[in-house]
């Protein structure tokens, strides 16, 4: 039997401290096939961004199990983590989270480099390319646009051909055009790898877009959707 893409079993957890702890996943449970893409929709508080953080390995659970491609996360110490997000995990977040002193080439190069990889910078310029930034290699972020700031960002999440891609409202801070830009490079790029994708959004159309929406609601998931046959085939 094929392992799910990602499988979450019973996640609990809680963050903050003392008197202001609180108890955001209440026993979690869910498995993503392979290759599918997946939103966490849900209003603000709802533990989307949370359980989003605890499939990546960024937040570790105060019970349950998260496992990644049937690897479990929960049996790895933090520099296992690391070495394992950096070839399995690409992540886009809402704020960028590029390093400011760096060209975009060399953003996207990073993790490949950080991962030994002898041709770095190499697939750092296709990966530009492949998000249409090619003649931007040298610029540094604050000469960049907020949706060109993005396509590097999405650009050094796919580098290393991870199996699994992770965003965080990948289009909060971008306007309704360059937003709609970015999406469609995103679900291009994951359908062209082949990986997996999971994205926390607001946008009820952005959700729409994937093959199953799962809701959450103080903690839990209250129901799923999945597209139609006529509405993936459009």
């Amino acid at each position: 039997m094929v392992a799910a893409a990602i499988e979450v079993k019973g996640v609990h957890l809680s963050l903050g401290r003392g008197a202001a702890r609180v108890h955001i996943l209440k026993g979690v449970s869910l498995e993503i096939a392979r290759g599918k893409a997946v939103g966490l929709v849900g209003p603000s508080g709802s533990g989307k961004s949370t359980l989003l953080m605890t499939i990546a390995g960024l937040e570790r659970p105060d019970s349950g199990s998260v496992a990644i491609d049937g690897i479990k996360l929960d049996d790895m110490n933090e520099d296992e983590l690391a070495k394992f997000r950096g070839s399995r995990v690409g992540i886009v977040f809402q704020s960028f989270h590029l390093i400011p002193t760096m060209t975009a080439l060399e953003n996207v190069a990073v993790p490949l480099e950080l991962a030994g990889a002898p041709d770095a910078f190499e697939r750092a310029r296709a990966e530009l390319k492949a998000v249409g930034l090619g003649a931007r290699e040298s610029h540094y972020p604050a000469q960049l646009s907020g949706g060109e700031q993005q396509r590097v960002a999405l650009a050094r999440a796919l580098a290393p051909n991870p199996a699994l891609l992770i965003a965080d409202e990948p289009t909060g801070n971008l306007d309704s055009d360059t937003g709609r830009d970015i999406v469609d490079m995103i679900f291009r790029l994951q359908r062209e790898k082949g990986a997996t994708l999971v994205l926390v959004t607001h946008d009820a159309g952005l959700a729409a877009q994937c093959d199953r929406t799962i809701h959450l609601k103080s903690g839990l998931i209250e129901r799923e959707s999945s597209r139609t046959l006529s509405q993936a085939a459009q």
